[in-house]
């Protein structure tokens, strides 16, 4: 067990969670190597804790919940923001106010916080599943359309520059 996984132990963290935890990890430092201009240990260290807050509530409040916990034990801001802000493809601020969460904006704004949401969305459970599926699931659970929408385009963005990437290389 490597030392961020134990920070999710000590939190809390059922098996299933850590599982998801490192499917994400998986996911996205593969991403992260693949984009350029992109931090493959940021990403990881923020896609292995990026779900610690559901040590305490399984809820959408976990993301804000994980970022406090990582603020806690002392990890950089940076990290704390990939937890914060990888919820579907972020809340922005009136959302979080709508969910009783603090009402500010949780959007993912840097590439590694992009990167970590989107794998996020592409790993249900511990099993990887495409957009498509994503999508699916999303309509079916009743996901608001202007959510459905960022995780749409957050995911041809981060697709996009995967494309680039192996383009660049031919």
């Amino acid at each position: 067990m490597d030392e961020l996984t134990g920070f999710l132990k000590d939190a809390g963290c059922s098996e299933r969670v850590i599982e998801h935890c490192l499917a994400v990890r998986n996911l996205s430092v593969r991403y992260a190597c693949e984009i350029p201009d992109a931090d493959p240990n940021l990403v990881e260290a923020g896609a292995v804790l990026h779900d610690i807050g559901r040590s305490v509530t399984h809820d959408i409040s976990h993301a804000q919940v994980g970022a406090d916990i990582c603020r806690k034990l002392g990890f950089s801001e940076d990290i704390c923001l990939i937890v914060e802000r990888h919820i579907g493809a972020g809340l922005p601020a009136a959302e979080c106010a709508e969910y009783g969460l603090d009402a500010h904006d949780c959007i993912p704004l840097t590439l590694e916080e992009k990167i970590v949401a989107h794998c996020d969305n592409l790993v249900k459970g511990a099993d990887v599943i495409t957009i498509g599926e994503r999508m699916s699931l999303a309509l079916k659970s009743g996901l608001r359309t202007e959510a459905r929408e960022r995780i749409a385009r957050l995911s041809d963005e981060i697709e996009g520059l995967r494309t680039l990437r192996s383009e660049k290389k031919q």
